[in-house]
């Protein structure tokens, strides 16, 4: 073999050698799977969001959109205010909007909170606040206009399965004047949150020991300002040889890492990065692969055997990562399980929230899920009613316990039946009591009045334009136990007409409506003004208005709608009979007959003066045919004016 030949041959071997790893860590095999480990992280980022400055107000609003994938979940919730033991200066309106159940753990001290919620998805410990309930929308729009009737907004947040949320409420000079939605916000200082993350795992084949990697994926996020991500990694384990481990950090370049680990171990990161114990150590970083195909090969590179925990975040600003594994292998993700632990046990108050009767109109009927009562951490060993003979059936994912009215003991007294439901629970000796209430509600009649002055004495089913109208709400008979609220009322004034939106979402919808004091008995008042022109001129209306009812002791809401037809007249010229054509044709027959009696008076004027005081015909002429011309003019001129023909007529 030549001398080319053979420098060639080594050439190209050692080409073939420098890209193996490269080539490994495209290809290699390892099938990530969950794994029983724990991360948890803060971020600014949100879906879609704004913040804004609120200079002076009395209130300002904040807006939390809240997505959540269980069917009970969670949430703890902090508002935060740089004036350490002090008084936040105006109140907050904090709007909560969610799509699952939710546990809620709020923490607001020395902050004047309003919380507005739907109290059927949004359960919650004793609360330092104000609460009202929220009312249904279809839309995020829907609910920021009515968020705007409150007072300014001056934040907020869309987010995706929340654990915890901090909402700070100092206002940033930099913020605008205006909250307008931006999508994949960065909030900055005022609100961070943490979201449920998975952690997956697995073996690197083809590798031998117990060396373990870790890999922390952050992806770039919207703005590209200089970042530094602290990182906790905690291993439960005793092992200290630093070659056991190693933690791998890919990041956008703008990122920089402060890393907190309780063992040692080998690290790799994209950007600089320091740790806790030095942190004035600046060490640099390397070069990594951005795909996860890429980070795999750089551990199997590193001789991990395992990849105990891989994690893909958003741009975050805390990372903590709790692991078991510690070069024994993976820990599989388990099936999920009650459990109970002495320092976090069943939530008992929580649970007893979730008895909410249904009511029907023979029996009572009461469903808890099973998915429900294991996120609380919960283990029921009977539900039953006060007859503990009446058990709750039993089946996959749930119980039921339900009774006729006339069993189990119920104890019904006019059109409300009483009973109390019974939990015992594992974690508790003594078992938990919640007394539940239904009321016949087909025994209940529903009526809507209308009045003609606010003393609703003589109701009315005639209105006319421009007249104000009193409404009153009442059922029959009068249930002190049964609580009433009024939803929404409209009139509808037919189909070539829009319909007038008197009430929505429990308020007023414009000026000219105004909810009242009830009545002596409870009855729901409000008053409306209806407008005094209106085309089509309407004739008949049908008023008809919603409400919700139920138990004042919790149980499922009842929501109906009652109706009433209305005779609508008109005033004025229209209680004549009167209408638009013929007013115009009384105009132009007041103009015809006074042009007749012009023409008829100067006919007789020419006729009848004295012949000796006539002048010459010649002389006539002229005069005449102008004076006749000036007449026709103006004539012609008030013809042409409607405002003159109006004076005329």
């Amino acid at each position: 073999m030549d001398c080319g030949a053979l420098c060639q041959a080594v050439a190209l071997l050692l080409v073939v050698c420098s890209l193996g790893p490269t080539s490994l860590a495209e290809t290699v095999y390892c099938d990530l799977q969950p794994v029983d480990s724990k991360v948890t992280y803060a971020m600014s980022q949100v879906s879609e969001g704004c913040v804004a400055q609120i200079p002076d107000a009395a209130l300002e609003v904040h807006v939390l959109f809240l997505t959540f994938l269980g069917d009970m979940s969670m949430l703890e919730l902090t508002l935060q205010t740089s004036k350490q033991g002090g008084i936040w200066p105006r109140e907050v309106l904090l709007i909560l909007s969610v799509n699952k159940s939710i546990f809620l753990k709020l923490q607001a001290p020395g902050i004047p909170l309003q919380l507005a919620y739907d109290s059927k998805l949004v359960f919650h410990e004793a609360l330092d606040a104000n609460t009202t309930q929220l009312p249904s929308f279809t839309t995020k729009d829907q609910l920021l206009n009515w968020a705007n009737t409150k007072g300014p907004i001056a934040s907020v947040a869309e987010l995706n399965n929340p654990q915890s949320i901090l909402l700070r409420l100092d206002q940033a000079s930099s913020s605008p004047f205006s909250c307008n939605l931006e999508p994949q916000k960065d909030m900055g200082h005022t609100l961070e949150w943490s979201p449920k993350a998975s952690i997956r795992g697995c073996r690197l084949e083809g590798v031998a020991g117990h060396k373990e990697a870790h890999i922390l994926r952050i992806l770039p996020g919207p703005e590209t300002g200089p970042r530094t991500v602290t990182v906790k990694l905690e291993l439960t384990c005793a092992w200290r040889d630093t070659d056991a481990a190693v933690l791998i950090l890919q990041g956008p370049p703008y990122v920089s890492w402060l890393i907190d680990a309780n063992h040692n171990m080998q690290i790799w990161a994209t950007g600089e990065y320091s740790l806790k114990i030095f942190p004035d150590r600046i060490n640099p970083g390397f070069q990594l692969p951005n795909t996860t195909q890429g980070l795999l090969g750089e551990a199997r590179r590193l001789n991990a055997s395992v990849v105990a925990s891989f994690v893909e975040l958003p741009l975050a600003s805390d990372v903590s990562l709790q692991t078991h594994s510690c070069g024994s292998g993976l820990q599989p993700s388990p099936t999920p399980v009650e459990i109970t632990t002495p320092n976090k046990g069943c939530n008992q108050e929580l649970l007893l929230t979730l008895i909410q009767p249904k009511c029907s109109s023979d029996g009572m009927t009461l469903v808890l899920k099973k998915d429900l009562i294991s996120t609380l951490l919960c283990t029921i060993i009977s539900l039953t009613f006060w007859d503990s003979s009446c058990q709750a059936e039993e089946t996959e994912d749930e119980f039921v316990l339900s009774s006729g009215y006339s069993s189990c003991g119920m104890e019904v007294m006019e059109n409300v039946v009483s009973n109390e439901v019974v939990i015992r629970l594992l974690s508790s000796s003594s078992p938990q009591r919640r007394k539940v209430q239904c009321i016949n509600m087909d025994s209940l009649s529903l009526q809507l009045g209308l009045y003609l002055s606010p003393h609703f004495l003589q109701a009315s089913n005639t209105i006319e334009l421009g007249q104000q109208g009193f409404v009153q709400v009442s059922v029959s008979p009068s249930i002190p136990e049964l609580m009433i609220q009024l939803e929404s009322c409209q009139l509808n004034l037919g189909p070539d007409m829009e319909i007038v939106e008197l009430i929505q979402g429990q308020e007023a919808k414009s000026s000219c409506v105004s909810l009242l004091s009830p009545s002596p008995s409870g009855d729901i008042r409000f008053s409306f003004l209806l407008r005094g022109y209106l085309v089509p001129m309407p004739t008949t209306g049908i008023l008809s208005c919603s409400v919700t009812m139920h138990p004042r002791i919790r149980s499922l809401e009842v929501h109906k709608t009652v109706s009433t037809r209305l005779n609508i007249i008109s005033t004025g010229l229209h209680d004549k009979g009167l209408v638009l054509p013929a007013v115009l044709g009384i105009t132009f027959g007041a103009f015809l007959i006074g042009a007749l009696l012009t023409a008829a008076l100067w006919y007789i004027y020419s006729h009848t003066r004295h012949p000796g005081k006539r002048e010459p015909v010649v002389a006539v002429a002229a005069p005449a045919s102008s004076e006749s011309s000036s007449t026709n003019h103006s004539i012609g001129s008030t013809q042409s004016t409607p405002c003159s023909t109006s004076s005329m007529a």
